[in-house]
């Protein structure tokens, strides 16, 4: 079966779904975990999707029935992974800068610890000592990612415990009795560069020694996935290769073993997804030709936020001669999804699709300006499901208290 939809499947959903819709096909996704098993399979390798990237509870229930474990940024996220069948210990809460209640509820769901501040990890140590494991992010000092505002491991960034703290930690993992039992470093989002992940692996390296009971090894996420055309994503089965090398020479060194933790969510969703739209008003300003469409940033908030790109089509004319437009949403403030965009000639009532809208579109979407957001759609074995209905008013006012 094919894992990227038609121009006539997707004219089919927005026919019967109406537009602006978000669709997603789970055999891509499918597809995907398929090739991190296959890149990986020469080393012990845990995945645990990055649910923050789509969350829709029938995303999360395909992705535990491939064996995927799953990683949670926020107590809610766990609860949801949970609720969607996940097993407690294939559930990874990646805690950042959060209360301390939200850690003693993740410990009480039983589920996978990672800690990511001095003050966190003494407030465990003093009521957990060596009771439970636990994690410790750190932060690197490695600058890695599409743009700055997706680099979680430079010398700026709030993630992590600095790794100049090493002394600090060790001191509170003797005071405490914690017992460590992974050590985590995410440096971003869209890395290409497999050689950013072996300077990690080589920090792992030399901490290895400083913390007896390690169990594995979290060497985050960010791969890179291609969004325009002839571009090409993260070498993952170079990666595989070069993670049981590091493996194998850590037994070798320490006689120790490890497990290689990952936590893939854009390279599992991303290219699964596709956001189709319809042309409300066709504007030429000067050399400019506009394309307005029923969405905005408040659906779809990459380009303008990261200046993402997201490749777009025309699937009700798309044999057409391409032209230059600028694709611009309804919302009341600069809104630019493309410009000068070669694009099949367009035409009031012609509908767009964005590709690559799996991950991060959904999920980071809002009600501004009082707008709905858009249903959502999941195509399984060929059929197509709503798996999220479009707001209507009543939405608008759900947790509205009036008192005038």
């Amino acid at each position: 079966m094919s894992t990227s939809l038609s121009n006539e499947q997707l004219n089919q959903i927005a026919n019967e779904y109406g537009t602006p819709v978000y669709v997603y096909h789970a055999e891509k996704i499918t597809e995907q975990f398929g090739k991190l098993k296959q890149a990986f399979h020469q080393c012990p390798t845990r995945f645990f999707y990055a649910s923050k990237a789509l969350t829709n509870i029938n995303i999360l229930k395909h992705i535990r029935s491939l064996g995927c474990n799953i990683d949670c940024s926020s107590i809610n996220e766990v609860k949801l992974a949970l609720h969607a069948g996940f097993d407690r210990e294939n559930v990874l809460y990646t805690s950042n800068g959060i209360a301390f209640s939200e850690i003693e509820e993740a410990v009480t769901l039983g589920v996978n610890v990672n800690i990511d501040s001095l003050s966190n990890l003494e407030k465990f140590g003093k009521k957990y000592g060596h009771s439970y494991p636990v994690g410790i992010r750190l932060r690197p000092n490695i600058m890695a990612g599409g743009n700055l505002k997706i680099s979680t491991g430079h010398e700026k960034s709030k993630f992590g415990i600095p790794i100049e703290q090493l002394d600090q930690i060790l001191a509170l993992v003797e005071k405490e009795n914690l017992f460590i039992a992974g050590l985590h470093i995410h440096t971003g989002s869209e890395i290409k560069d497999v050689e950013v992940f072996m300077k990690v692996a080589d920090i792992f390296f030399d901490l290895v020694p400083h913390f007896p009971e390690l169990c594995f090894l979290d060497l985050g996420g960010g791969f890179k996935v291609p969004y325009k055309e002839g571009e090409t994503g993260t070498d993952v089965p170079l990666l595989g290769q070069k993670v049981a090398e590091v493996l194998n020479r850590l037994k070798q060194t320490y006689q120790r073993e490890f497990e290689a933790w990952f936590e893939p969510g854009k390279f599992l969703v991303s290219e699964c997804g596709y956001f189709i739209t319809e042309v409300n008003v066709m504007k030429q300003n000067g050399n400019t030709v506009f394309a307005g469409v029923n969405s905005g940033f408040n659906h779809l908030i990459r380009p303008m936020f990261y200046e993402a790109y997201h490749r777009i089509e025309n699937i009700s004319n798309p044999d057409a001669p391409r032209h230059p437009y600028t694709v611009v949403g309804n919302i009341c403030e600069t809104d630019t999804f493309a410009t000068d965009r070669p694009i099949s000639e367009v035409r009031e009532g012609d509908r767009l699709v964005f590709y690559n809208a799996g991950a991060y579109g959904f999920e980071m979407g809002s009600n501004y300006n009082s707008r709905f957001r858009p249903a959502q759609v999941l195509v399984i074995n060929g059929q197509s499901h709503l798996i999220g209905r479009r707001d209507t008013f009543e939405d608008l006012l759900r947790n509205q208290v009036e008192v005038l």
